[in-house]
């Protein structure tokens, strides 16, 4: 759409919108009072055939974008000089720093938050996507069917948990199973196998719980599981192990660039001088992108919200459930003319919509997790939860399980998406800046599709870096993460042989889960070592159970006090400021 055309269209939305063309993007400026102005307007304003991107950069009036940066400022990395630079320690960023560590380069990650997957890549519900519902030409689709693929192995390399579960999406009516159909019709076509449209009774092979109202549905076998954290983690500490060095509490704060290249990157600890950049900075990727003066996009936060249940409940789900995209509401339906055209079009439309909905979840771990609902927000570090939102995921829920209820969920957290405008992926080369390399707008799909894109884009940097600099292949890059003992997935025998080789797996810290001593010192040892609670938290599980630590904390500190030397009052949840205790009593 031409800017005077546009400019006519978001005068309807705010008059205080001005729209203006740059670098091959639509630009828009402005203030508004009420934030889902300045979202629609940026979902109006995409033109794929015409233009790079949509700039966004209306103002929410009153707002201004706070972010959480470390209190850490010394001189760590201060004239350090490296091959690749990569900005980001969610999953994308640390397979990234994987796939470049299989040849001989100096790579180095940084990541502003305390430990890596402190972002999405923490909150998510670790769903591995089939990729069914993307558009043919789509960069989502493209990654998600590869990614997809990549799992198994990676799963055995790592030594992190995988289910190939597959997913069912249930329908209620014909008009719904009509428009499953044409969408299992289409799935060879976009590289999508091993899917089938079921009735009722075959569905039950697959999932016990099917509800009341369902007719049948589609069944979607690639579709798995993993831990979303579990992965981040071990794709880090294997990166690790091959040479690549990971700095936490690392924020980047500004670049200079010469010539269409970067040549220094400013942190909070120091001034690091990169041959390569890799943008993998999730809800802060425009952000950086900007600096790097190779924007063509913007982020616009929306908040998730999943709970979690008790583990007595994993009956519930043996796959990822769900009756959306494609189902509508009573009311949606009455409002839609009676012919079979006009509803299969209108369930259609849901397909390509920016959230899957709401869903039921077997978790990597036993848990069933319920959720994500779908919320634009313009704070990127909004991760608040609150009463009314749990709520209504339950009710929502309960139509596909009504044997769900509140007192089941243990615990609950909220995520911030990182989508652009496009609802579509940003991997590319730079397109202003030479030595920058995008993984941007990496929303859901992004799990699935992290390995996938991070094998691209470290081809990109080799391919880059040879234009002035031999890159060999490292011969001691070794794809297995060292083994840690896992006590809950080994048999009587095998705990037996290990507790007498280290009686420090024989000590019980967290009942709920049944984690040792030994399993949190392997976590303290890693070669990403992180020393908090949640740190512990996320690598073994301790506290994640019923009592969510209120037996275990005290111990995990003590473990922790002692490996470290640390006094306990130092010992914080997860980053500076999240003190847990002040003083001693006695």
């Amino acid at each position: 759409m031409r800017p005077d055309r546009l400019q006519k269209k978001l005068l309807e939305i705010d008059p205080g919108i001005r729209v203006s063309e740059v670098n091959g993007c639509i630009r828009l400026e402005g203030e508004v009072d009420d934030w889902q102005k300045a979202v629609k307007a940026g979902q109006t304003a995409v033109d794929k055939k015409r233009y790079l991107g949509v700039l966004n950069d209306i103002r929410l009036k009153g707002f201004e974008q706070k972010a959480v940066l470390p209190e850490i400022h010394d001189l760590k990395y201060d004239s350090r000089h490296c091959d690749v630079l990569i900005i980001g320690g969610g999953v994308t960023g640390c397979a990234a720093a994987r796939e470049l560590a299989k040849y001989q380069l100096d790579i180095l990650l940084v990541e502003k938050g305390p430990d890596v997957a402190s972002g999405q890549s923490s909150r998510n519900g670790g769903v591995l996507h089939t990729g069914i519902n993307f558009s043919k030409n789509s960069q989502k689709l493209k990654y998600c069917v590869r990614g997809n693929t990549m799992y198994r192995q990676l799963s055995d390399d790592l030594h992190v948990p995988y289910e190939n579960t597959g997913q069912i999406t249930f329908a209620r009516t014909k008009w719904e199973m009509a428009a499953l159909r044409y969408v299992q019709s289409t799935a060879l076509s976009k590289g999508v196998v091993r899917t089938k449209i079921m009735s009722r009774d075959e569905l039950r092979q697959y999932e016990p719980s099917v509800p009341d109202w369902s007719i049948g549905g589609l069944y979607m076998g690639t579709g798995g599981i993993t831990c979303p954290h579990k992965m981040t983690i071990a794709l880090a500490e294997n990166a690790a192990e091959n040479g690549a060095e990971i700095a936490l509490n690392t924020a980047v704060l500004s670049m200079t660039k010469e010539n269409g290249t970067i040549t220094e990157v400013v942190t909070n600890r120091g001034t690091i001088y990169p041959k390569a950049v890799v943008n993998a900075a999730g809800v802060y990727a425009d952000v950086i992108a900007d600096m790097a003066g190779d924007r063509t996009f913007t982020i616009h936060p929306r908040i998730g919200t999943d709970l979690i249940t008790d583990k007595k409940l994993r009956w519930m789900a043996n796959s990822s459930l769900g009756k959306t995209p494609f189902t509508l509401s009573p009311e949606q339906l009455k409002e839609i003319p009676d012919d079979p055209v006009s509803r299969v079009k209108a369930i259609l439309k849901n397909m390509h919509s920016h959230s899957k909905g709401i869903g039921l979840i077997h978790a990597s771990d036993g848990n069933v997790l319920i959720g994500p609902n779908a919320d634009e927000v313009p704070d990127r570090e909004d991760t608040s939860t609150d009463r009314e939102t749990c709520e209504h995921i339950i009710r929502v829920q309960q139509e596909v399980q009504p044997a769900l209820r509140k007192s089941d969920i243990i615990a609950y957290f909220t995520g911030v998406r990182s989508p652009t405008y496009e609802e579509d992926f940003v991997v590319r080369k730079g397109i202003f800046t030479e030595n920058i390399f995008e993984a941007a707008g990496i929303q859901s799909p992004g799990l699935t599709a992290a390995p996938a894109i991070a094998a691209d884009i470290a081809r990109w940097v080799r391919e880059y870096l040879e234009t002035f600099m031999e890159v060999q292949e490292n011969p001691f890059f070794n794809p297995k993460r060292k083994y840690k003992p896992v006590l809950s997935e080994l048999n009587v025998e095998e705990r037996d042989r290990l507790i007498h080789e280290n009686p420090d797996y024989g000590e019980i810290i967290c009942r709920c889960e049944c984690i040792s001593k030994g399993e949190i010192l392997d976590a303290l040892r890693s070669p990403v070592p992180v020393y908090t609670a949640d740190a512990v938290k996320r690598r073994v599980r301790c506290g994640m159970g019923r009592c969510q630590g209120g037996f275990c904390l005290p111990h995990v500190m003590e473990i922790i006090s002692e490996e470290t030397g640390l006094p306990p009052e130092e010992i914080v949840k997860s980053s500076s400021g999240s003190t847990i205790i002040f003083s001693k009593t006695k």
